[in-house]
């Protein structure tokens, strides 16, 4: 079974949002700090400039700037340097438009959002959660040991993994996913989402960091089937007109995010943008297969956009210039925004 990510069916909504992504940061990045890459279409990367960042909200890169944790997450260089012009400064991944992390840390390392009752109550927040970006996930293997894993953010007991313009959650051979311990105790593995891996070369380089990022991390062989598999072949491309290759699951990630949360005992939230109906449709075929009521229940999936509704009217105007995430009602009703309660 192929799922229509795998098929090309839900590979125009990728391209689509760069495309809009590009024409509205085009427009934020004038006065700004910036480059465009070489590439067709290009890509705005932002550059620091006197405690400002183009890429970021101003309240949300003073408070970055603040914490050692958070700014260690500009540490990871940008993946396609060599299509950018050469700076002073090496550029990072976090310096592109397209970064869903960045994303990720304007609204979450805004003062006051954290703290927010309407937000601690979308996402079932409980306690004083401080955002922790990059967190460590293990997620235990049959064999005794564990695979780490990252997620993009915790905060508290909720895990997130945020998508912006990524093209999916990957492919993996179904032995390496079986080698998980919780496996079979939290999903009805035929269920899942089904691809075959094809005998192909490897993907072409991308321009864009946040694509596939997860792409070439492995988990540790645990079985002699596993351990004879050649490295490439755990990231071959995928396409319908593939010969018969690796029985693999698709989703990947989302699989052994639910299954990091499940170890953890803790929830996961899906957060991506409305114009990707694509990775939604993908995490409820996920979500579909979990067995358990209860873990159903620690299983979310919020859009940039129901979220923005319930944000600081300045980071609401930010998000809606530099990304066009719009709050619903404003997308309803066209008549500006309706700010939350004051934060």
């Amino acid at each position: 079974m192929y799922s229509d990510c795998m098929t090309g069916r839900g590979s125009r909504f990728p391209s689509q949002l760069r495309h809009e992504l590009g024409l509205s940061n085009r427009q934020h990045a004038r006065g700004r700090a910036h480059v465009e890459s070489y590439g067709s279409p290009p890509v705005v990367v932002y550059a620091p400039e006197e405690g400002r960042h183009g890429n970021f909200f101003d309240a949300a890169y003073t408070a970055i700037l603040s914490q050692p944790d958070w700014m260690r997450r500009f540490d990871k260089v940008h993946a396609q340097a060599r299509s950018l012009p050469k700076a002073e400064r090496r550029w990072r991944e976090l310096d592109s438009s397209m970064s869903s992390d960045a994303l990720l840390m304007n609204v979450f390392c805004t003062p006051g959002v954290v703290q927010s009752s309407p937000v601690r109550q979308m996402l079932g927040l409980e306690g004083a959660e401080v955002p922790v970006f990059g967190w460590k996930a293990r997620v235990p293997l049959s064999s005794g040991r564990s695979d780490r894993t990252e997620a993009d953010m915790r905060l508290g007991s909720l895990l997130v993994e945020a998508k912006l313009t990524e093209g999916g959650f990957q492919a993996k051979d179904a032995a390496v996913v079986h080698a998980y311990r919780d496996f079979d105790e939290v999903f009805e593995r035929e269920l899942l989402p089904r691809v075959e891996l094809a005998q192909t070369r490897q993907k072409a380089p991308t321009e864009f960091p946040e694509d596939y990022s997860q792409e070439f991390e492995m988990v540790p062989a645990t079985s002699a089937h596993v351990s004879r598999l050649a490295p490439e072949r755990s990231i071959q491309r995928y396409h319908a007109g593939a010969t018969r290759g690796l029985a693999a699951y698709s989703e990947y990630q989302l699989i052994r995010n639910v299954l990091a949360a499940y170890a953890e005992g803790s929830s996961f939230c899906l957060m991506h943008d409305e114009r990707r109906p694509d990775l939604r449709e993908a995490w409820f075929r996920v979500m579909a297969a979990v067995k358990s009521a209860e873990m159903r229940v620690r299983l979310k999936v919020v859009t940039w956009q129901e979220l923005a509704a319930v944000l600081p009217a300045m980071l609401q105007e930010f998000l809606h210039g530099k990304y066009g995430i719009v709050a619903p009602l404003k997308n309803n009703c066209g008549s500006g925004y309706s700010p939350p309660p004051d934060m």
